[in-house]
């Protein structure tokens, strides 16, 4: 009888939707659907705003719908940041020697998930707002480096692909053994590098206004860009070192399993 009657309740149980190394997923689907809904909806603002009320900072107007979303988006990245690296670091797994296997292999399906992300990020900050900078230097006035398209480029998408790619790095330094032994070059390199963008920004914006007024993509003052945007190559770095370790994870688990 004891038997019919966990038979039964074990034929009950919802079925899983998705296998157990993947359970993190939606989220993941949630922080893409929620990047994309950013992104046009700064690009859309720009569309509707910038050629009016953002080719002069003089204006009074610039002030209304520009510099208060420059403060805007201060307020949200510092929450970002502070909120998610928190987090990350006050809920680490103290415990790693004790990691199970099928456990270690979902956090480096979550960790990839991070970095792709990440990823995401940096590809809308250095394509559709990035490229379009050039041309917003041939028409706005240059008297401040908060012109329409910087408010959104340098102040909220570059520091906001900083974040996640800070994200990914804690993740896997507080909740995998492999990158808490040490500092992995690959991830390090992947991370600080765009991060090395845009601390060039300063440089870009100082030159720019004192000695370099035109501007070239190929300008000497730009290739501190380029460099940073190399050292994204470490992500493939990342996904070998990843590929080595579940390779010898996937050999302790058993075949039943």
């Amino acid at each position: 009888m004891a038997t019919t009657t966990e038979h039964v309740s074990l034929s009950t149980e919802p079925p899983k939707l998705l296998p157990w190394y993947l359970i993190d997923l939606p989220k993941y689907l949630k922080g893409f659907g929620i990047l994309t809904v950013i992104y046009v909806g700064l690009r859309l603002y720009q569309g509707a705003f910038a050629i009016e009320h953002g080719l002069d900072s003089t204006e009074p107007a610039f002030e209304q719908y520009w510099m208060r979303l420059f403060y805007i988006e201060l307020a949200i990245i510092a929450a970002v940041a502070s909120g998610y690296w928190g987090y990350l670091w006050t809920t680490r797994d103290r415990n790693l020697e004790q990691l199970a296997p099928k456990e270690e292999i979902r956090r480096y399906f979550t960790l990839t998930m991070w970095i792709s992300i990440y990823t995401f990020a940096v590809y809308w900050a250095g394509s559709y707002f990035a490229e379009q900078d050039n041309s917003w230097h041939q028409v706005a006035i240059r008297d401040t480096p908060f012109t329409a398209n910087h408010i959104i480029e340098f102040y909220f998408n570059f520091p906001l692909y900083v974040i996640l790619g800070g994200c990914a790095w804690l993740y896997a330094r507080t909740r995998l053994p492999l990158y808490a032994k040490g500092i992995s070059l690959p991830l390090t390199l992947a991370v600080f590098g765009p991060f090395m963008i845009l601390v060039s920004v300063g440089f870009n914006e100082w030159g720019h206004t004192f000695w370099f007024r035109e501007e070239f993509f190929a300008a000497p003052i730009h290739w501190g860009f380029v460099i940073g945007v190399w050292f994204a190559l470490g992500v493939g770095g990342i996904l070998l070192q990843g590929v080595t370790r579940l390779i010898e994870l996937l050999d302790r688990i058993p075949d039943a399993e």
